[in-house]
């Protein structure tokens, strides 16, 4: 059967295509050729297109398309207090491409301070009738890529206390978010899809990380940001292996972290990447204990190609050997835009994609 509540039958994780006169007044924005109330006006107005043409295909829960920002998690961690955006040496390496050269850095002790993507949801929500959806990235995306090495020395000379913080700091957005009206909020994640991937293990060994304790203080995290939340907020987790320019980072199947993801992270659902070999099989669903969700991310949001019907629901028949029916949702496997520069493929395939998805989730749950 259908859900009333989040996450809903067909779903899709957040980030969609900037339109071709967001993308304009962006670049114009940069060169100082309008101001900032000129640039929010247009993010309005585009929104709002975005909104109904969302409503118009049959999706249940709404986004803002992550239309305000240029990246899908330094644009939030940048805005808390203690952490600036800076430029770096080199963006992060994707298979044969890398991003532009910016990273978060903590420059003084973690903090909440209010945060615009408060009002940025506040303006999604009275744009819809509907679910909206925030979403925001875990706080484990600002220590995952940088390491010890982006977080002041002498502000934090041991890691207990940044973990602590961050911690503190994301249970206060979490409370502001909710203050908002905001019910179906969702933390993005590639650290435990990259700890499944021998080569991100290595690299966190190289740099002085222990991957084998790193996903449970990760979990303690989430766990300490999310307490607080009312009863009737859905936290949901999304789980990618890298989406830039439809490229990837990172490889392997969820069975090293499937059980603690599971059962010791508090959240309520978990949006999972499943397109293509390189997530691995449905096995680790076995894990997945009874009140929790897993929306399966079958259709890919890296290529224009349509996928046939026939293989979505033989491969949600598959998952269903490892969980109930009941226990899951159909979504793309991640945004289509992770940045600003969005994936390779056209609009119209964008939403062919999510049109499908509403499709087949109305043929199997009803």
């Amino acid at each position: 059967m259908q859900r009333t509540t989040p996450p809903v039958r067909a779903a899709h994780v957040g980030s969609l295509l900037r339109s071709a006169r967001l993308k304009e007044a962006r670049a114009r924005r940069e060169r100082g050729e309008i101001d900032a109330a000129a640039l929010r006006q247009i993010e309005d107005e585009e929104i709002r297109a975005l909104v109904k043409r969302q409503e118009e295909i049959g999706l249940s829960s709404i986004t803002d398309g992550e239309y305000r920002r240029a990246w899908w998690h330094f644009d939030f961690l940048g805005a808390l207090g203690g952490v600036q955006l800076v430029d770096v040496e080199q963006g992060i390496q994707f298979a044969g491409v890398q991003t532009k050269a910016q990273a978060p850095r903590v420059v003084s002790k973690i903090r909440y301070d209010g945060h615009p993507f408060v009002d940025h949801f506040k303006f999604l929500k009275a744009t819809t009738s509907r679910t909206a959806k925030m979403t925001i990235p875990s706080p484990s995306m600002l220590h995952y890529r940088g390491g010890r090495k982006m977080i002041n020395m002498g502000v934090y000379p041991t890691m207990e206390g940044f973990y602590e913080d961050l911690g503190r700091a994301y249970a206060s957005a979490v409370r502001d978010f909710a203050d908002a009206g905001c019910r179906y909020l969702q933390l993005d994640d590639v650290s435990f899809a990259y700890l499944c991937d021998p080569e991100q293990r290595k690299m966190l060994s190289e740099r002085g990380d222990d991957p084998v304790a790193q996903p449970s203080i990760y979990a303690g995290m989430i766990n300490a940001a999310i307490a607080g939340r009312p009863k009737d907020m859905t936290i949901s987790m999304h789980l990618c292996r890298g989406n830039f320019r439809s490229t990837f980072v990172a490889s392997g199947g969820y069975e090293p972290i499937a059980d603690l993801l599971f059962n010791q992270v508090n959240v309520d659902a978990y949006f999972m990447e499943w397109d293509t070999d390189r997530a691995g099989g449905f096995e680790p669903l076995r894990f997945l204990p009874k009140g929790k969700t897993v929306v399966l991310g079958l259709v890919t949001s890296k290529t224009g190609t349509l996928e046939k019907k026939d293989d979505i629901r033989r491969r949600i028949e598959e998952a269903a050997k490892f969980a109930p029916l009941d226990q899951l949702c159909l979504s793309p496997q991640c945004g289509f835009a992770s940045t600003e520069e969005g994936n390779v493929l056209a609009e119209d395939e964008q939403w062919a994609k999510l049109s499908m998805i509403v499709q087949i989730s109305r043929e199997i749950w009803g």
